[in-house]
Parts: structure tokens; sequence; C-alpha cells
């Protein structure tokens, strides 16, 4: 379990076994048919059977408390990015290509400002998607949203849409021990481990969002906090129609590094060359008093998204990517230590319930 996260108001034990309950229920509707799921929960999208060889692959996710960020600077305009990159990075890992996504905005009250700058970030997010917005739902609800300042509460998510041939989906099966992790970076937090992040900086460290800290090199607070989700929708969707056979993909969001151990293949982790560390992560373990374990398993730690392929097809695949995401580079390999997650570096290693000090 997360320590300083829980201490935050997020405990991820608890969160797992509320989660395992809801799904138990879900997995058991009974249409009067046979389930046009293809696969099981766990996955970041599932993919409904409509034809022969022809999948619908499904997803949803939101901003999560990031949105307080924008709501106490009054910056609304990078928000919507936020939330269809969620979403369609969260596609993409089961190898469809994104092709549209539904809103919904819950308000506090309908300020015609806020929700512009909103629209303008799912504009430019949906045109880097490449993805259409045909609809979406805009509800008032002042009796559940309280904003920060209030009247200027939000919440904000969307549910996402692809298609993806069935014999072309993938899991992560076919991982394999010495097969190449590569890594794309990030462009720092992302959309996860806000709740944690704003209490290290704010609360426990007392900086205020206008404030430009030494490590951020003369960026604010806010400027750090609200810089929008990358979009890896182009260049992964590039890779797959190449001829490199991609072996997995993973969203690194909420979990961390944990998010490998989604793989269905029974595999782990040498990462023995992380990307580079934004100077937010040290700032959150500096002024929070975050361990270097909790960090990793919370945030994606200068890492948005992985690619597993062959070793065979480390550079090719490589430069694929980093055409769109200079950076991009091979990170660790796969090994045979079933759950594992090892980072020599920095003396840690872990399984699926969190890492610790190896």
């Amino acid at each position: 379990m997360s320590d300083a996260y829980a201490a935050s108001g997020v405990d991820t034990d608890k969160t797992d076994s509320a989660l395992s309950g809801l799904v138990a229920v879900l997995s058991s509707i009974n249409t009067g048919g046979p389930s046009r799921s293809v696969l099981g929960s766990g996955h970041y999208a599932n993919v409904l059977r409509v034809a022969p060889n022809l999948g619908i692959a499904v997803g949803t996710d939101g901003v999560g408390s990031k949105v307080i960020v924008a709501e106490e600077t009054g910056r609304f305009d990078t928000v919507g990015i936020d939330c269809v990159a969620m979403n369609v990075n969260d596609l993409i890992c089961v190898g469809a290509e994104p092709i549209a996504l539904v809103d919904y905005i819950a308000v506090e009250a309908a300020d015609p400002e806020m929700l512009r700058q909103i629209a303008v970030g799912l504009k430019v997010g949906a045109e880097a998607a490449g993805v259409e917005i045909p609809g979406g739902e805009l509800a008032i609800l002042p009796e559940l949203i309280r904003g920060h300042p209030s009247p200027s509460g939000f919440d904000l998510c969307a549910a996402a849409f692809g298609t993806v041939a069935l014999d072309a989906i993938i899991t992560g099966s076919d991982c394999a021990a010495g097969d190449c992790v590569l890594g794309m970076p990030s462009s720092g937090l992302h959309s996860n481990g806000y709740t944690l992040a704003r209490r290290a900086l704010q609360a426990d460290g007392g900086l205020a969002l206008t404030d430009r800290p030494a490590a951020l090199s003369g960026a604010s607070v806010a400027d750090v906090l609200l810089e929008p989700t990358v979009i890896y929708v182009r260049a992964v969707l590039e890779l797959l129609r190449s001829d490199v056979r991609v072996h997995g993909l993973a969203h690194i969001t909420g979990g961390g590094v944990l998010n490998l151990l989604r793989m269905e293949a029974d595999i782990g982790f040498n990462l023995d060359a992380p990307l580079d560390v934004a100077p937010v992560f040290d700032l959150i373990r500096e002024l929070g008093g975050v361990s270097e374990s909790e960090l990793w398993e919370v945030f994606n730690m200068g890492c948005g998204f992985v690619v597993i392929v062959g070793a065979q097809d480390e550079a090719q695949a490589t430069a694929i990517l980093a055409a769109n995401h200079p950076g991009t580079r091979r990170i660790g390999t796969v090994t045979a230590d079933s759950d594992r997650i090892t980072l020599p570096t920095l003396g840690i290693a872990g399984g699926p319930d969190g890492l610790a000090a190896a």
C-alpha cells in the first residue's frame, strides 16, 4: 500500500477491494444472449465482438483531482487534452485505433467561459489523437459539485471507442523473457496522483500555485501541475502498421510501473535504464516526505507509455516512436521473474502488491 497516498485520502488497498466487489457483480450480468466481450477485466480497455474479425474497443476515464488545480487558477483550457489523452492512450494498449469520444461535464454552475475553455482543450486533444467528439452531456449539479472556489466546480470524464481486428488484439500474452522494453517520455505528472502531489507541494511544502521554486527552472507550480498529458496515439498506430511485431503496450497511469504487471504473460521486468525524471517528482519527494518506492508506485516517473518488442526490433521500433516523441529509448528488458519489477539503479524491487526496498 502507498502510505503517503493513503494519508492524503487515497487508500489503494481499500480501493482495490471495493473494485473487486464492483467487478464481481457487473461480470455476472445476463443479457439473455452470449457475451460480446472479448477480454476479461483488468485490461486498459475491453473489446466487443461486432462482426467477423471486427471488434469495438471501449474505455472510459476522467481527469481526476487535477481539475481542482484548474479551478484554483481559473485555467481550464488544458484539462480537455488530459481527458482525451487518458482515454485514447488506454484504447491503443489493446491495439485499437481510437475513432471517437463522448464527454461528460458536470458543473456547479454553467459558466460560458469555463465551458468554452474546456471545449478548446477537448478540441486540441481530439485533433492530436485523430478522433471525433460527436456528442456529450452537460449536467448542472450544484448540490453535488463544489468548486475551489465555488461556483467554479466541475468534473470532466469521457468514454472512447476504437476499432481493432479480433486477431490483432494486444494483451501482452506474446511478451517473453529477453524482449526489449521501450519507454516514451511523459510531460510531467500527466493526470495521476494529484491528491498526493497537491498535498506534498501545497499542504506540506507550503507552496502557492503562483510560486516559482528554483527546482522548476522558472515555471510556476500551476504551470507544472497543469501541463497536459501526452497523447501517444499517432506514434503507436504508426508502429502497429509497420512490420514490427508489438508484444505489449502499457499506459503508465495510476499505479506507476506496476501497470506493467497487467500483461497477460507470466513475466517480470528489469528496468535498468529509466528515463529522466522531471524536477517536480523530486520536489514531491522532498517536500512531502514521499519514499522513492512510493513515487514509482504512484507516478509515471518520466515514462508515460511503454512498448514491448522483440530485441531484434529495438532499433526500428525506437526510430518510429522517437520520430513523434523524442527521447524514446530502451529502458529495460522483460525477465522470467514472474510478477516482479526490478529497478537496480534505485535498489528497488517489487511485485503486484507494490514496490519495496530490494
